[in-house]
């Protein structure tokens, strides 16, 4: 299929709450709205197969499609490039489209991040965020135990969720001491919402053991999960299982930030009032500018959509509330802090990348993430340091925060004939690494892996 070209006036990479609450305010004007998402459906990860539930009733018109008039979606469509300031490259399952745009709003969410330990890479220790999404894709736990760890607000939800559907949680290993959560509780007690679904929660997971301090430490099994051993200050003990939901937290995803330019600080994307990055036209809402839930994303991205429109009177009145939501997000941040000893759990056997199979041994050899890329080949398998990255800047202290295109595995033919070259101008395709390597290359199955740079 040709590339085909699409003109927007409002482009919204990202459909989960940021996005499809910044969508239904743009559509209060006049203007032509797109809306993409790599996906098969609408919702992101919070409301996958479950259309909108616990929605507002504006997200909910976006998820039903209403109105028709001047919002397009396209589903299944993955950004890759940017060609220039105005344009992206986003790859379809059957060819590619450039979409030019006046305002583009990111709202591109989340991932969980993993941090090794011996046995993690066994068939089903998944994600805490991985096991919903499988579930919700019809994977069956009924009768499965399951222990949840990690640290976080999402580790009961998940508990929760999977308890619903017919699992037997035998533990929750929160790796957070009591005291820490304890206060984060009575921050809870001071919202209604939230201390209604705190106890929702509670009721869910009655009789299940909630274990503060505790992580895991290794996971047992021959061709899958068996057991997992997990610590509790000097106490060590194993507890068997058939799943293991791991997950520590969750790292936003600036990759695209990062290529058109945007300037980050600490790990998210720096906005103004408005949600306005660095770059002129270019919005930001959701967890890429900070890790803080539902609300705070719905907020978030509601503002970006009237400042896209240019209706700052009225994103004005929702200021308020999202910078309560931010100081609730902050001490969600000081709650579920990693503790120190989460760093002495990886052996030099335990594996750190997965794709390239790097041993945390071997990075013990170097001296930055751009050493263990060149020498080490760490990060530099398809997902380009999307897992192990984040593990290796919290175990080493590494980080790299810069990109070149594709951001994701593209297929040669939805690059031919284009340079894929970034809006970024610090950026470039050509360049090569100290082994004389172009920054992407093609693989045996006609795709294009990029390549961070550092």
């Amino acid at each position: 299929m040709a590339e085909q070209q699409l003109q927007t006036d409002i482009c919204i990479i990202g459909a989960g709450p940021a996005g499809l609450a910044a969508a239904a305010a743009s559509l209060t004007g006049e203007q032509r709205v797109t809306v993409i998402d790599e996906n098969h459906s609408l919702g992101g990860q919070i409301w996958r197969a479950e259309i909108g539930r616990g929605a507002h009733p504006d997200v909910i018109a976006v998820l039903n499609h209403q109105p028709h008039g001047q919002l397009q979606i396209l589903n299944q469509a993955t950004v890759i490039a940017a060609p220039s300031h105005g344009a992206i490259l986003a790859e379809l399952p059957n060819g590619s489209v450039t979409i030019n745009w006046r305002k583009l709003i990111l709202a591109t969410g989340a991932r969980e991040r993993f941090l090794p330990f011996p046995g993690w890479t066994l068939p089903n220790v998944t994600g805490v965020g991985g096991i919903q999404a499988l579930v919700k894709g019809g994977l069956s736990v009924d009768g499965k135990r399951v222990v949840v760890a990690g640290t976080g607000p999402l580790l009961p939800a998940v508990a929760s969720f999977l308890r619903q559907r017919g699992a037997q949680i035998v533990a929750i290993a929160e790796q957070s001491p009591w005291q820490k959560i304890l206060r984060f509780g009575l921050a809870v007690l001071a919202d209604t919402a939230r201390l209604r679904l705190t106890l929702s929660l509670a009721r869910d997971l009655a009789g299940v053991s909630y274990l503060t301090n505790t992580f895991p430490v290794a996971a047992q099994g021959d061709d899958k999960l068996s057991s997992v051993s997990l610590r509790r200050g000097t106490r060590l003990w194993t507890v068997d299982c058939d799943y293991l939901a791991c997950g520590f937290h969750l790292v936003p995803n600036l990759e695209l930030a990062l290529l058109l330019g945007c300037l980050t600080s600490d790990g998210k994307v720096t906005v103004d009032e408005w949600q306005q990055t660095s770059i002129p036209d270019v919005f930001c809402a959701g967890e890429p500018t900070g890790v803080g839930g539902l609300e705070l994303a719905h907020l978030e991205g509601k503002i970006a959509g009237l400042a896209a429109l240019g209706k700052l009177k009225v994103a004005r009145k929702f200021l308020t509330q999202r910078d309560r939501a931010r100081r609730f997000a902050h001490q969600i941040d000081v709650a579920f802090k990693l503790c120190p000893d989460l760093r002495e759990v990886p052996s030099d056997q335990t594996t750190v990348c997965r794709c390239e199979d790097v041993k945390f041994g071997l990075l013990r050899h170097y001296d930055s993430w751009r050493a263990a890329k060149l020498f080490g080949r760490c990060g530099m398998g398809p997902c380009q340091g999307r897992v192990c990255g984040p593990a290796v800047e919290y175990l080493l202290g590494w980080r790299s925060e810069s990109v070149r295109p594709p951001i994701l595995p593209a297929r040669i033919s939805s690059l031919a004939g284009k340079c894929p070259g970034p809006a970024n101008p610090n950026i470039s395709i050509g360049d090569q690494d100290e082994n004389g390597m172009e920054g992407s290359h093609a693989c045996d199955d006609n795709r294009l892996y990029p390549q961070t740079r550092n």
